[in-house]
């Protein structure tokens, strides 16, 4: 064997030496991530527009990790199964929420004993941004006419929403107190809402765009203002209630991402970076236009101020509608 032969089968032996421990490398990382997944956890059924959202959002997470993010569905109990299950798992941040001013609602409601304090808020993603809808044939033409009806009228007007202690009646029961006028509540599964002011079994309905845009847009619905700190996108021209005179505090539906209380910081820094990345992500922008919400990132410090402000204002409202079960 000359010098080549045995410097070339030297310099086959190391390389395959490399290769290997490259692919075990890989290996390792593989496992290590496999061993150790992140799960969201979304409190609604599957196939519903906040999971499809939430499936979106954790797809440009998972980019930005490197990382797979699946979605969990774990819905019942006003968001109370999901919402107790991320609390006791361990703050190591491989357990997420996908939440909304559901966590106070549903705390307030009775139905869990936990509240916002069982978790580390990581950032808020979306709001969304109720309205005032009313059939076009109608004879009320802005959000001043309808509510002159009602004071005139007191309990008369019938106004849809969501379901008992969900947002859109907390929005309607807020917009009518600060008006000074009283109206008649009615409930309905978020499914029904629209389909009950188009069969004329209620004058109006407070309801999330994504949910009358379609109608508005065929020409029998008609939005008479916004509820929410800004203009709506979907509506330019509708005014918001603010800009109407009228002393209501905004009533955005946020949505956003929390983990089990004591997580550490530099996870919560992590994830939150994560969130961030995938709100500016083209595909999530595109997702807002067809579903109905806003892009609106809010870090993690800012985002817990958020929840702890909006708690108390829910804890008055749903005590002044007589639904408050725990303090």
């Amino acid at each position: 064997m000359n010098i080549h032969s045995s410097r070339n089968k030297l310099l086959t032996f190391f390389l395959g030496v490399l290769l290997s421990l490259g692919s075990f490398s890989a290996l390792a990382q593989a496992s290590n991530k496999s061993a150790n997944p992140l799960e969201l956890v979304v409190i609604f059924p599957a196939g519903s527009s906040a999971d499809v959202v939430a499936r979106i959002l954790a797809e440009g997470m998972a980019k930005y990790l490197d990382q797979p993010v699946p979605v969990i569905n774990k819905p019942g109990g006003g968001g109370a199964i999901g919402y107790k299950y991320v609390a006791a798992t361990k703050p190591d941040g491989r357990t997420m929420v996908w939440n909304s001013n559901s966590v106070s609602t549903t705390h307030y409601g009775g139905m869990m004993d936990i509240d916002y304090k069982a978790f580390d808020p990581v950032a808020r993603a979306t709001i969304e941004l109720p309205a005032v809808a009313v059939q076009a044939s109608s004879p009320w033409k802005t959000l001043k006419e309808l509510i002159d009806y009602a004071r005139a009228n007191p309990g008369r007007l019938k106004v849809g929403n969501s379901g008992t202690g969900s947002h859109t009646h907390m929005a309607v029961a807020s917009l009518f107190e600060a008006a000074g006028a009283k109206v008649l509540d009615v409930p309905f599964g978020a499914s029904q809402v629209v389909t009950n002011l188009l069969g004329g079994h209620v004058d109006a309905i407070v309801q999330l765009p994504g949910a009358v845009s379609s109608h508005v847009k065929s020409g029998n619905l008609r939005v008479l203002a916004i509820l929410g700190s800004k203009r709506d996108p979907v509506f330019p021209d509708v005014p918001t209630v603010a800009e109407l005179g009228i002393p209501l505090t905004a009533m955005d539906l946020w949505r956003g991402i929390a983990v089990s209380k004591g997580t550490p910081p530099a996870t919560l820094s992590r994830l939150e970076k994560a969130i961030e990345f995938s709100v500016q992500r083209p595909e999530f922008v595109a997702a807002g236009q067809k579903f109905g919400f806003l892009p609106a990132f809010m870090p993690s410090a800012d985002f817990g101020q958020l929840i702890a402000s909006e708690d108390t204002q829910i804890s008055r409202q749903m005590d002044q509608l007589g639904l408050k079960k725990k303090q």
